[in-house]
C-alpha cells in the first residue's frame, strides 16, 4: 500500500497550487504596481540568470527563493531592513507566477498575513508595460 505519511493521499503540484491560491488575494500587474506605490513591498525571487536576462522591477527587493523566509521574517535575526512587521503587504514575484504562490504561502505561515503574489509573475509585469530596469 502506497501513500503519503499519515495516510494522506498525495496531491500533484497543480492541485496543490489551486489549494494554495484559494487562500491568496493574488494581484494582477497594474494592481501590484499600485500596491507598491501605496507602500507594499515587491519581492523578486527570480534567480540571477533570469534577472540578468530580463531586467529588474525598480524598487523591488531581490531575495533568492532559498533565503526568502529568513529575509522577510520581521522577528528573524537575518531579516532585511524592509521586513518591518507582520502587517507588511508583500507581493512575491517569480518569473511566471507559480513558485511565487508557494512562497507567499510560506510567508503567511510566518505570520505575514498580507503576503500574496503576482499573477503571471515578472513576465506579466513586463508584458503589461510596467517599469523594468537593466
Amino acid at each position: 500500500m502506497s501513500g503519503a505519511p499519515g495516510g494522506q493521499t498525495p496531491v500533484g503540484i497543480d492541485e496543490l497550487l489551486d489549494r494554495v491560491r484559494e487562500g491568496l488575494d493574488r494581484v494582477e500587474p497594474h494592481a501590484a504596481f499600485a500596491a507598491a506605490e501605496a507602500g507594499a513591498l515587491l519581492v523578486d525571487i527570480r534567480y540571477a540568470e533570469l534577472r540578468d536576462r530580463d531586467g529588474l522591477i525598480p524598487g523591488a527587493l531581490v531575495v533568492e527563493r532559498n533565503e526568502l523566509e529568513w529575509r522577510l521574517d520581521p522577528q528573524g535575526s537575518h531579516r532585511a531592513v524592509e521586513a518591518t512587521s507582520h502587517d507588511l503587504r508583500v507581493v512575491v514575484i517569480c518569473n511566471e507566477g507559480y513558485a511565487s504562490s508557494l512562497a507567499a504561502l510560506s510567508l503567511r505561515q510566518l505570520g505575514l498575513h498580507r503576503a500574496t503574489d503576482l499573477v503571471g509573475g515578472f513576465q506579466a509585469w513586463k508584458a503589461a508595460g510596467l517599469p523594468v530596469s537593466r
